[in-house]
């Protein structure tokens, strides 16, 4: 994938992964489509670009990409405007920290449909393009919580295992496409994430700091991982070394760990 001069669309871009990635892409892209729900965010950003970027052409969208009927015109609006796209960012993502059986339905049911529903409809409408053009980039916001069934983030964890499993499939079929495929796998990372998926009364895990990755470096990585078209990246060393040992771990053994992590409530 050749970023440089691509048209760019970014969900959940108000921040965190996704205002870092159009930080980071805005010297390099030929235009971009940001999404989120928080208006006010996202106008701040475009200003941000333009001053620094003025040849940059930026389109925001507010859309709640947890509601089935903003996602479906989301995507009529990019067929009506004839906005082309050949790297696709599906950053957005909701998680929740507690126990499944005290959790929210409502929550669980976003989660879903941003994390699963979203990605893949978003990917489904524009990946047509992309193959017909022969050049295009899916970068796939996954999480490293997908390697492994995760006790007080059940849901998110398996959401995220789903996207993992999807791109590397995904990848599979588009070989010889000029399509590129990448999941992004990353650790704990300081952005707001942590803080809108904690529940009242859950305390927040961000895991050790030798694991933390910061978010700039997170995007480095990700973006050179997609553009030297490798299926996945874990970005850290230390992060790396973790999750290699885990997924060499037979599941009695995860089960023995798992029992010994103090429960959330």
């Amino acid at each position: 994938m050749k970023i440089d001069g691509c048209n760019v669309l970014i969900t959940g871009a108000s921040a965190g992964l996704g205002r870092e990635f159009a930080r980071q892409l805005a010297g390099r892209a030929r235009s971009m489509i940001l999404i989120a729900r928080r208006e006010e965010q996202l106008i701040e950003l475009n200003h941000e670009l333009q001053r620094q970027h003025q040849n940059l052409r930026v389109h925001i969208r507010k859309v709640d990409l947890s509601n089935p009927a903003q996602l479906k015109e989301l995507m009529e609006s990019l067929d009506r405007e004839q906005i082309d796209v050949d790297l696709l960012i599906n950053n957005a993502g909701l998680g929740d920290a507690g126990r499944f059986a005290t959790s929210d339905p409502t929550r669980n049911e976003q989660m879903l449909l941003v994390n699963v529903l979203t990605l893949t409809s978003l990917t489904r409408h524009l990946l047509p393009q992309m193959i017909a053009k022969r050049h295009g980039g899916i970068l796939n916001v996954s999480s490293s919580a997908g390697f492994l069934p995760i006790p007080g983030d059940a849901v998110y964890a398996a959401t995220k295992a789903y996207v993992t499993s999807f791109s590397e499939a995904l990848r599979a079929e588009l070989r010889g496409t000029g399509v590129s495929v990448c999941a992004l796998c990353p650790g704990p990372v300081e952005t707001e994430f942590q803080e809108v998926a904690k529940r009242q009364g859950v305390q927040s895990r961000l895991g050790p700091k030798f694991v933390v990755v910061p978010v700039e470096q997170v995007v480095r990585d990700a973006l050179a991982a997609l553009e030297a078209d490798r299926p996945l990246v874990i970005p850290g060393f230390a992060m790396k070394f973790v999750m290699s040992l885990s997924r060499l771990m037979p599941m009695p053994i995860l089960r023995l760990v798992f029992r010994l992590v103090p429960a959330r409530r």
